[in-house]
């Protein structure tokens, strides 16, 4: 498949690389290499995404360069981080991108997943799949495609590269990271990356003004313990979403100090929208974020995942305690 996708990025002209419906870290960054690293094929590019990047991403430079307006004109998609119909709901449902999906051709690139015949790829369109199940971002696997294909990785490449790599492993610390993910982040700081520079933007935005640490005491407050304490919950109802979301994700606010409870395997954020929505984002101390994720529709990651349903909130919580339950004694 690697030289598969080789060829159709070849033969492109004007790409749009495309991110998921909960743009992460990750996301971001590969899609930004991408951008630098086909720019320098002087190849069109544009950045699309459904819905805004959220305030915590945009310590990456050139995050305000994503658009929600979608390129009829690009000859190719590539999609990156996903290879989940839930994970694109909004692009999907706006025909003329779905019929310029099922009409171009279409590259995905994700890494989530045991192998390929076992990956979360359910996606209603034709296209090529690219997955690498060692690598432990989706910016690794692009460096992975990059080198195979002789491409430039400049300075600015390797450095968004080196961000979503270290986004997904929690800055090089989570069992994901092997040692050929360390060869790959010692190869991109060869090549220009400056994972000083990175850190520092990353903690400059994450300062908080004095409302939001008032904010996250009333979030830490409200942590629900199930499960004999295994499980962390925090509910984050939409008139909280409408006053701090442009401030400061509440759902990153406070999954950290959850997940680092003693006696505490998982942590759940959940957030509810007048629709009738209701999103999960999730953090393990155990290997079954993906695994709970996945009773749900979602995915993600052993130890980061998320999902989005339309239930009730009484019934995702008793679902929620049931699919952790069981993912628990299956890693028992």
């Amino acid at each position: 498949m690697i030289d598969q996708a080789i060829e159709r990025i070849k033969a492109a002209n004007h790409v749009v690389i495309i991110q998921a419906e909960n743009p992460d870290g990750d996301s971001l960054g590969s899609a930004l290499a991408l951008e630098a690293i086909l720019g320098d094929q002087a190849k069109t590019t544009t950045l699309f995404c459904a819905i805004d990047i959220p305030k915590y991403l945009r310590y990456l430079t050139g995050w305000d360069r994503v658009t929600n307006a979608f390129p009829y004109q690009a000859d190719c998609a590539i999609i990156v981080d996903t290879a989940a119909e839930a994970l694109l709901v909004k692009t999907l449902e706006t025909p003329a991108v779905r019929n310029f999906l099922d009409t171009h051709p279409v590259l995905v690139l994700d890494h989530h997943g045991e192998d390929e015949s076992k990956a979360s790829n359910d996606l209603p369109f034709e296209h090529t799949f690219v997955m690498s199940a060692d690598a432990a971002a989706t910016g690794e696997l692009i460096y992975q495609l990059a080198t195979d294909a002789g491409w430039q990785i400049s300075p600015d490449a390797a450095n968004t590269l080196y961000a979503s790599i270290a986004a997904d492993t929690l800055g090089m610390t989570t069992e994901s990271a092997t040692s050929k993910t360390f060869a790959a982040v010692a190869e991109l700081v060869n090549l220009g990356a400056k994972p000083f520079a990175v850190e520092l933007a990353r903690r400059e935005l994450m300062k908080k003004a004095p409302e939001i640490l008032a904010y996250k005491g009333q979030l830490i407050s409200r942590i629900e313990y199930l499960l004999d304490g295994k499980l962390a919950i925090v509910h984050i109802p939409f008139a909280e979403i409408e006053e701090y979301s442009d401030k400061y994700n509440p759902s990153v606010l406070v999954l950290d100090e959850m997940r680092l409870v003693e006696g505490v395997e998982l942590a759940c954020a959940i957030k509810t929208y007048p629709d009738g929505k209701l999103t999960g984002k999730l953090r393990g101390n155990s290997p079954i974020a993906a695994s709970v994720a996945g009773f749900f529709g979602g995915g993600g990651h052993s130890y980061a995942a998320g999902f989005k349903v339309f239930e009730s909130y009484e019934t995702v919580i008793k679902e929620l305690v049931e699919a952790t339950s069981k993912s628990l004694e299956k890693t028992s």
